[in-house]
C-alpha cells in the first residue's frame, strides 16, 4: 500500500470506467475535451495577438525610423543638418542617422489621381542601410540617381495605373511663390521602381525619390525636415531618444517609434488582455467539469474507498488518488490542446486561412505567431486549474468512514 506507484495505479484504473459507470466515463471525456478546448483557444488567441503585434512592428520598424528627429514647430526645415547628423551617429546604440525630407503631394496617372507622401532619400546612405532596397519588387534604387525619377508603393502604383517606366504627374500643393501668391507646382517624374513592404498604409501612400528631386518639388534649399535614427536594440529607443535630446537643442524633438505608434500598440496590448480574460473562462469550465467528474467518482467509489482504508490505505493516500486522477485528466487535455493549438496556428498562418481587408487592417491576412514559451505558462495555468478542481472531491473521499460505507453492503 505504501508503494510510490500505488496512488497512480489506482487513479488510472478508476479512469477506465466499467459498463455501469458509463456516465462517469462520458463526463471524464468531456472534462478532457473542456481542458483541451481551453488550452487550444489560449494558444490560438495568443498566436493571433502575437502575430498582429509582431507583423505590425516588423513592418513599422522596417519602413519607419526607430527614433525621429523632428521640428517641434514645423517651419523651414532643419538647416545645417550635416553637423547634427555627425553628432547623432556618435550616440551609443545608434547604428545610422539618415536625413529625410517628405511632404504630401498628389499623384495623377492614366487611371486616376491619389494623394500620398513623397520622401527624399540620401541615396548613398540608403545603399548602406538597404531598407527600401529590401522591399523593391521591380526596378532598382540606383535608378533614382537620374533626375525626376521615383519609386512608388505597389498599391499606389496600382490605383494610379502606373507601371515600371511610366510617367506620373506630381502636384505639390505648397507650390512656388508668385506675385499673385502661392500656386501648385507640377512635375513629371518617371517610375523607376515598385516596392512592396506588406504594410498597406506604406504601399498605398508612399513614394521615394532622391533628396535633390524632393527639394526641387517643395522649392527648398539644402534642408531636411527629419533625421531618422536606426538603433541596435529597438526596445532601447526611448532611452536613446532621451540621449539625443541633449544634442539636438530645444527647437527639435526626438520621438521613439513607441511614442509615434502609441495608440496602435496600446490597442494591441488591451486586445491581448481582453482576449486572455475571455478565453480563460473556457479553462474554468474545463476545471468545473473535472470537479463534477471527481465528485461523481467519489460517490460511485464509496465501497472501494472503504475497502482500501480497511486494508491499510491512509487518508493522505486516498486524497492523492483523486488528486492524481484530476491532474491526469488535466494533463491529457493540456497535451491535446497544445498539439491542436500549435498545429492549427501553423496551418492557418502558412495557408493564410483568414483573409482581411487591407484598407482596414493594413494586413492581407490574420497572422498566427504562437510562441513556444507561451506553452509553459499555459500548461502551468491549466494544471493549476485542474489541481484546484481536485481539492474538494479529494478531501471528501478522505473523510469516508469505512465502517459506515461497508455496513449496508
Amino acid at each position: 500500500m505504501k508503494s510510490p506507484g500505488f496512488e497512480f495505479f489506482v487513479a488510472s484504473r478508476y479512469l477506465m470506467a466499467k459498463r455501469k459507470q458509463t456516465m462517469i466515463s462520458v463526463i471524464t471525456v468531456i472534462s478532457v475535451i473542456g481542458v483541451a478546448a481551453g488550452v487550444m483557444a489560449l494558444i490560438i488567441a495568443l498566436g493571433v495577438t502575437n502575430g498582429f503585434r509582431g507583423t505590425l512592428e516588423r513592418n513599422l520598424l522596417g519602413a519607419t525610423a526607430h527614433v525621429s528627429i523632428l521640428e517641434r514647430t514645423p517651419g523651414s526645415g532643419i538647416e545645417h543638418w550635416q553637423d547634427l547628423q555627425k553628432k547623432l551617429i556618435s550616440v551609443p546604440g545608434v547604428t545610422s542617422a539618415a536625413p529625410a525630407l517628405y511632404g504630401y503631394v498628389f499623384f495623377t496617372g492614366p487611371s486616376q489621381g491619389d494623394g500620398g507622401v513623397i520622401k527624399g532619400l540620401d541615396l548613398e546612405m540608403e545603399q548602406r542601410r538597404g531598407e527600401v532596397m529590401a522591399n523593391i519588387k521591380q526596378g532598382s534604387l540606383k535608378d533614382l540617381e537620374k533626375p525626376d525619377t521615383l519609386i512608388m508603393g505597389s498599391k499606389l502604383a496600382q490605383k494610379t495605373g502606373m507601371m515600371l517606366g511610366s510617367v506620373v504627374h506630381v502636384i505639390s500643393p505648397q507650390g512656388e511663390m508668385t506675385p499673385l501668391g502661392p500656386r501648385p507646382s507640377y512635375y513629371k517624374m518617371r517610375v523607376v521602381g515598385i516596392f512592396e513592404s506588406g504594410f498597406y498604409d506604406l504601399d498605398a501612400k508612399w513614394a521615394f525619390t532622391s533628396m535633390p528631386s524632393v527639394q526641387k518639388i517643395f522649392s527648398l534649399d539644402d534642408v531636411v525636415n527629419s533625421i531618422e535614427l536606426k538603433v541596435a536594440d529597438v526596445d532601447r529607443a526611448p532611452e536613446i531618444a532621451r540621449a539625443a535630446e541633449s544634442i539636438i537643442g530645444d527647437k527639435l524633438a526626438a520621438t521613439p517609434w513607441q511614442e509615434q505608434n502609441k495608440q496602435l500598440l496600446g490597442a494591441l496590448k488591451m486586445d491581448r488582455v481582453v482576449t486572455l480574460i475571455t478565453i480563460s473562462l473556457i479553462q474554468l469550465v474545463g476545471g468545473l467539469n473535472i470537479l463534477i467528474s471527481l465528485v461523481m467518482m467519489v460517490m460511485e467509489k464509496h465501497r472501494d474507498i472503504a475497502i482500501l482504508v480497511s486494508m491499510g490505505a491512509k487518508k493522505e493516500q486516498i486524497r492523492r488518488i483523486f488528486m492524481m486522477q484530476g491532474l491526469m485528466i488535466g494533463a491529457a487535455g493540456t497535451v491535446i490542446g497544445l498539439i491542436l493549438g500549435y498545429s492549427l496556428s501553423f496551418l492557418a498562418n502558412h495557408y493564410q486561412w483568414i483573409r482581411l481587408d487591407e484598407e482596414l487592417y493594413s494586413l492581407s491576412f490574420v497572422p498566427f505567431e504562437p510562441r513556444f514559451l507561451d506553452a509553459f505558462w499555459v500548461m502551468g495555468a491549466a494544471l493549476l486549474v485542474s489541481y484546484v478542481a481536485t481539492i474538494y472531491p479529494a478531501r471528501n473521499a478522505a473523510k469516508i468512514d469505512p465502517v459506515e460505507s461497508l455496513r449496508y453492503e
